[in-house]
């Protein structure tokens, strides 16, 4: 291991990350490693991690990297890989420009989700295309305490049960996963969104995160969040032919969420760098005893 590990400390609608530059794929990230820097009271502390990786560098995006020269080798906040994340795509973009990968304007970044197209704005605010939702067909039902809601299965490349609730407090304090039903819909467990509407096409969540409980945003529940509730208010852009657009409250701050006529959603946010420094390995390495 290196003496020294550079870092970087970002979020998106306060949804945050540890970014660890790494274009070779030469650091030896276990699921114990990312946990320990994702630690808020021992480690940097983070909702996950965004380890950088040249996609010609790793055996997982090596077959993209002719779309998108950058993978993002994605973390929840226990050490466990997740397929995509929203937020953290616009904060891995923001790093790259950052560091000169790229510039203002379109690029592509490689996710286990996919090949994600990247706007970024001179206004700063960043714009992901999500790729389309699936709508698995199937009741799901969600709990909190003794309350039940019926919830609207969506994958953005990930798993999500959106359910719409009277008052956001109902959802609890989504330390631990809210059980859901049947155990068949989500296999690998899901990311369950409690919604309540504020205005016409604008509504508010809490979410809680598969391996990082509840946190302050989460792009891709947004995504199927607007999903979700375009089709309760009987907005489909595929039969109407016209965009519908949702602004989507999270604890963090606001995000916009277009979906077009063809499937495609389109997320526009902030994104922050805040710091950055360096991971002594002593420091690592005791953490991991």
């Amino acid at each position: 291991m290196r003496t020294r590990i550079a870092f970087l400390k970002g979020h998106g609608t306060e949804n945050d990350f540890v970014i660890v530059p790494d274009p070779e794929n030469a650091i030896d990230l276990s699921p114990a490693a990312v946990a320990a820097l994702c630690d808020r009271r021992a480690g940097i502390g983070g909702d996950g991690l965004l380890h950088v990786v040249r996609s010609a560098a790793h055996p997982e995006a090596r077959a993209m990297a002719a779309e998108a020269e950058w993978f993002m080798d994605y973390r929840n906040g226990d050490g466990s890989v997740a397929e995509m994340c929203g937020n953290g795509v616009r904060v891995f973009a923001r790093y790259l420009q950052r560091a000169g990968h790229v510039a203002a304007g379109d690029t592509a970044i490689a996710t286990r989700g996919g090949v994600k197209t990247v706007h970024i704005a001179k206004d700063g605010d960043i714009t992901v295309g999500m790729g389309r939702a699936l709508l698995p067909e199937g009741d799901v039902t969600v709990s909190v305490g003794g309350r039940s809601w019926p919830a609207r299965n969506v994958n953005m490349g990930n798993p999500h049960a959106v359910a719409f609730v009277d008052d956001l407090a109902h959802a609890g304090d989504l330390y631990t996963p809210p059980p859901f039903s049947p155990a068949a819909a989500y296999p690998d467990g899901v990311n369950v969104e409690f919604v309540v509407d504020r205005g016409p096409r604008h509504v508010a969540l809490r979410v809680h995160e598969r391996g990082s409980g509840e946190t302050r945003s989460c792009g891709t529940g947004a995504c199927a969040v607007a999903v979700a509730a375009a089709r309760r208010d009987g907005a489909d852009p595929k039969v109407t032919g016209t965009p519908v657009t949702y602004t989507v409250d999270v604890p963090g701050g606001t995000l916009v969420i277009t979906e077009r006529p063809d499937g495609e959603i389109e997320m526009t946010g902030p994104a922050v760098i805040v710091a950055e420094g360096v991971i002594e390995s002593e420091w690592l390495e005791n953490a991991l005893r």
